[in-house]
């Protein structure tokens, strides 16, 4: 009688556990992470983004990763990670530039085409891809043909160099081969950068620069749900009803790196880490200028490794720092000062070997920390150095040598008036009051003296 029983409750126990994995399963299948991008595209948007898909790879039990994107652009060095890790993907990746208002410019542009799936907000922009080192000096397709054979060869301001052609021609086959990848319009590509073209949301989706149009990343997989796609050599339907959306929010490190990569970051770093090890130089104290000093410079290094560092910038700015060194110990007039000025100047504003200010430093901070610089060097490393060479007025080094007068008559041990303090005095020959000694050693608290010459004692006496 009870057997039964026993059984039936051991089977309803085992589908309920079966139904309790079967349904632990379906909710990690539909999780979609969604990272953002806001903002630059650096080496902290970077690393965030490429770990975040590798993780979802590597877990494989996403339908779908989806990237919102407001930008203004960024480094070429970042955005060719993002690419490569997007290219890379076992799981589809959509973009989604969003919210209203958002653009993807640039850097953005080149994302959005990589990615299997491109939507956009409305009220949102794509374009402007042209890379902002060629700037206005690249040559346009519709140039003038020239009028007669002089004015073919007079030289032309607009006419890119080597250099700038052949950045142009690799964002342009760059771009192309992104959009033949993805079947998006690729003539319009290659206007985005040659010509800085834009589009609204509208407009990409009529001429088929984009997929589709979404409101939210909500809205976007409501629409994808059952839409089939390309992804690699075969097509697949994707399958996201009841997906669960997954906000990846940058971790503690990524968010340190996002801080110190900031160029105006890096740069104070710098500076501090330079000026803590020069106050621990020539003030040598308890250390913590020079500990304060070289955690900011490793730090600081760190985060110029990871920037498009200029070594010319750098070397500048060393130079004038060694400069103002120079003219704080050995006054030339001038002429090490405004040297290391300029040189100081010159290497900070050209610090970054970009052209986008977003990844330059500030021209306000610049001249902030140049007027504190030198202030710092003319006045304050000046009175350190100077200070080093006074003469020592405390301790044993301020005693020995110093003139003392003779108290009471005395022969071996008796007191004499150092400074105005009574100490302990030995001589191994007879002194009488009011002589004047020498103070050659000091042994405890007793002080072992000599008896100084009559012009040497006339000497001691007038400056007591």
């Amino acid at each position: 009688m009870y057997g039964w029983k026993l059984a039936l409750s051991v089977t309803f126990i085992s589908l309920l556990c079966m139904g309790v994995q079967s349904a632990e399963k379906n909710s990690l299948a539909s999780e979609i992470p969604v990272i953002s991008i806001k903002g630059p595209i650096g080496p902290a948007v970077s690393e965030h983004l490429t770990a975040e898909i590798n993780v979802a790879n590597s877990q494989n039990t996403s339908p779908l990763i989806i990237i919102t994107l407001d930008t203004p652009g960024g480094l070429v060095s970042s955005l060719r990670d993002i690419n490569q890790t997007i290219l890379a993907s076992n799981i589809p990746v959509a973009c989604l530039v969003y919210p209203k208002g958002a653009r993807a410019a640039s850097a953005g542009t080149y994302i959005l085409y990589a990615c299997h799936v491109a939507a956009m907000a409305k009220a949102t922009t794509i374009g402007a891809a042209t890379p902002v080192q060629i700037g206005p000096s690249a040559p346009s397709p519709e140039k003038r043909a020239p009028a007669d054979k002089s004015e073919e060869d007079k030289p032309s301001n607009t006419t890119a160099s080597a250099m700038e052609k052949k950045v142009l021609n690799d964002a342009i086959a760059y771009i192309r081969s992104l959009a033949q990848l993805r079947g998006r319009n690729e003539k319009w590509a290659e206007l985005a950068v040659k010509e800085a073209a834009t589009l609204t949301a509208s407009e990409a989706l009529k001429i088929n620069v984009i997929d589709l149009i979404a409101e939210s990343p909500t809205q976007l997989i409501t629409r994808l749900d059952g839409t089939i796609i390309t992804f690699g050599e075969k097509q697949i339907t994707l399958k996201l009803k009841g997906a669960v959306l997954v906000d990846k929010q940058p971790s503690w490190q990524n968010q340190f790196i996002a801080t110190i990569t900031n160029p105006n970051i890096a740069y104070i770093l710098m500076i501090i880490g330079v000026y803590g090890l020069l106050l621990e130089f020539y003030s040598p104290g308890v250390g913590l200028a020079g500990v304060t000093g070289a955690i900011s410079l490793i730090i600081a290094l760190y985060a110029f490794q990871m920037l498009p560092l200029s070594y010319a910038g750098l070397a500048l700015l060393l130079l004038g720092i060694v400069l103002l060194i120079t003219e704080s110990m050995l006054p030339s007039f001038g002429i090490f000062g405004l040297g290391g000025i300029t040189a100081f100047v010159v290497g900070s504003i050209f610090l970054f070997d970009t052209a986008q200010p977003q990844f330059q430093v500030s021209r306000v901070l610049i001249a902030s920390v140049s007027v504190l610089s030198i202030l710092f060097f003319l006045f304050a490393l000046g009175f350190i150095w100077r200070a080093r060479k006074n003469p020592v007025v405390t301790g044993p080094e301020a005693i020995i040598g110093a003139n003392a007068t003779v108290i009471y008559d005395f022969e071996g041990q008796g007191f004499v008036n150092l400074n105005g303090e009574r100490w302990n005095a030995i001589s191994p020959i007879k002194l009488s009051k009011g002589q004047a000694v020498t103070v050659i050693e000091i042994n405890g608290l007793s002080l072992l003296v000599s008896l100084v010459e009559a012009k040497e004692a006339s000497n001691g006496v007038r400056n007591q």
